[in-house]
């Protein structure tokens, strides 16, 4: 699972914050899969002694699901790995970068430098 983090980490510009509304890269290792999923609500469980959060999100795959998970701090922002029934999981939130305006984003593209990389078609 390390290895796959590693290789993930490479590939994947990753926040290290978790709100509502992030879309979130989740590993596993058995089965092995890779699929986005949309945080829709982080609500503190309070019945713990620890920092626990109820972490509810729409996984995106063919049906999508809805699941809440029962996460650690440290397990919902890829700091640890965690296992749920007994097999290893990695989610940590993807940082889509900066958020522009359609406007924005044609002002953007007019002030780049011509790319040396060109379209075949």
């Amino acid at each position: 699972m390390d290895n796959i983090i590693k290789d993930l980490k490479k590939l994947v510009p990753f926040k290290d914050t978790l709100e509502a509304g992030d879309i979130v890269l989740i590993a596993a290792k058995k089965p092995q899969l890779l699929v986005y999923g949309v945080v829709s609500d982080i609500v503190r469980d309070d019945t713990k002694h620890d920092e626990w959060w109820f972490v509810n999100m729409h996984i995106l795959s063919l049906p999508p699901r809805e699941v809440s998970w029962i996460l650690r701090t440290s397990q919902m922002t890829g700091r640890e790995i965690f296992t749920m029934d007994g097999e290893e999981r990695f989610m940590k939130a993807v940082d889509f970068g900066p958020k522009f305006s359609r406007t924005g984003m044609k002002k953007q593209q007019k002030n780049k430098e011509k790319s040396s990389l060109r379209r075949v078609k």
